[in-house]
């Protein structure tokens, strides 16, 4: 499937927030830009010591020391400008990860529909 008609599938939802990025070769810390259930766009102000096709691990924190951890695969890089596809999302963030986009989709049916078609996908 391409990437345009993957990205439809799933809500991108505008977040600005910092966070950091962990990968073998080192951590930064990282502007995320959108996010959604199978994947987020960050930003660095600084080229990336990452390729395409490698792995890292996104920590984002939100209020009350709650952490989203999100494992992913870095699927295409544009300097500043680098996003990845989530991969094997532990339970505890996939729940806060799923809250967030609900609060800022604000329709629960089309939550639902996204994690019918990430759970088929």
């Amino acid at each position: 499937m391409n990437n345009h008609l993957e990205r439809r599938r799933f809500t991108r939802i505008p977040f600005d927030a910092e966070c950091e990025l962990h990968s073998d070769k080192g951590s930064a810390v990282v502007q995320l830009l959108d996010i959604s259930l199978r994947g987020t766009l960050i930003e660095s102000p600084r080229p990336l010591p990452i390729e395409v096709g490698e792995t890292a691990r996104l920590h984002l924190y939100l209020a009350n020391d709650i952490l989203i951890e999100i494992p992913a695969t870095l699927k295409h890089a544009a300097p500043p400008q680098y996003g990845f596809v989530a991969e094997g999302i532990e339970i505890d963030s996939i729940t806060h990860l799923r809250r967030l986009i609900e609060l800022n989709l604000g329709d629960e049916t089309l939550l639902e529909r996204e994690l019918e078609q990430l759970l088929e996908g």
